[in-house]
């Protein structure tokens, strides 16, 4: 491995990764499941934001931002599994110091941008049903776009300061990152730099993102219930909160990994807890999104059933 020598430091410009296991027969097995995860994950994800853009029933804010959700668990699942996979067939499992840093990078951009249009959909479905006769005008095209590319910019700010802190870091070994992919904390056990206010900085930007997008969905929801406990119709409740299903399903698996992952203290789990927790949120859960979208959503299943059938029968 390619080294510089600093002082009494080798600096390191590469990385192995420990992975989920070493057991060779268990790594085919992983390979097999997470390859076909991987698959299932880029079909369904590309298959809704192209049925997204050919159904003009679905032209509407909330599957705007459900396209651009699919999009994200893209390049989330992306920024982790093919390396993954590529390590479950190979004895060493290396990856370059820049390989490492762009991994970082992507996972936060992609992982951050996921939170707030999360956000931005708990928002669209309080203006849908809290003020359905002003929504044409709260949730309209400029609106959108400007929560989307806020969204991005938050991606963008995040991946720009993880990226930043990397390159401030000095490794001078062990070179070993006990997980599957480069995330930040293992990495900072390998530093040899004082890494105290890179821990600062990573639990002020994490803790920044879910403090304000959690709080924004909490309130948007606190309001949807209060609407809806206010409706005297049984079917009109009914309606309203089917609405919210999918969205509330995959706000509560991907906070709740989230929250397991960088709220609770390192004490209370496992470093094996740990890898299988993160490999939930970023291998299983972009697979699941569109799954639970396309199985909880009635237009979304209509859509898909009117364009099978123009194809069927063109």
């Amino acid at each position: 491995m390619d080294s510089l020598v600093n002082g009494n430091h080798t600096a390191m410009t590469g990385f192995i990764l420990l992975g989920l296991t070493d057991d060779p027969v268990l790594r085919v097995i992983l390979f097999v499941i997470i390859l076909c995860i991987y698959l299932v994950t880029l079909s369904g994800n590309l298959s809704t934001i192209v049925l997204i853009r050919i159904s003009s029933q679905l032209h509407h804010p909330m599957y705007f931002f459900l396209s651009h959700l699919a999009f994200a668990d893209i390049g989330y699942s992306s920024s982790v599994t093919p390396n993954m996979l590529v390590n479950f067939l190979v004895e060493r499992q290396t990856i370059s110091h820049s390989g490492c840093a762009i991994q970082l990078g992507s996972t936060d951009f992609f992982g951050t941008v996921e939170c707030f249009l999360l956000a931005a959909m708990a928002y669209d479905r309080f203006v849908a049903i809290c003020n359905p006769l002003l929504y044409s005008t709260k949730m309209s095209t400029l609106m959108c776009v400007q929560l989307l590319a806020g969204a991005y910019m938050a991606g963008f700010l995040n991946a720009i300061s993880y990226t930043i802190s990397f390159f401030s870091l000095f490794f001078c070994g062990p070179n070993q990152v006990n997980h599957f992919f480069c995330d930040f904390a293992p990495l900072l056990r390998l530093s040899c730099s004082d890494v105290t206010v890179f821990e600062i900085v990573s639990a002020f930007a994490v803790g920044s993102i879910v403090v304000v997008t959690v709080f924004v969905i909490a309130v948007s929801y606190i309001y949807i219930l209060i609407t809806i406990l206010q409706m005297r119709s049984t079917e009109g409740r009914h309606k309203a909160f089917s609405t919210c299903t999918s969205h509330l399903t995959v706000v509560t698996l991907f906070y709740g990994t989230i929250t397991f992952i960088y709220v609770m203290p390192e004490s209370s789990y496992s470093t094996d807890q740990n890898k299988v927790v993160s490999l939930f949120y970023t291998v299983v859960i972009p697979m699941l999104n569109p799954l639970i979208y396309s199985i909880r959503n009635k237009e979304i299943k209509g859509a898909l059933k009117r364009e099978l059938g123009r194809k069927i029968f063109s």
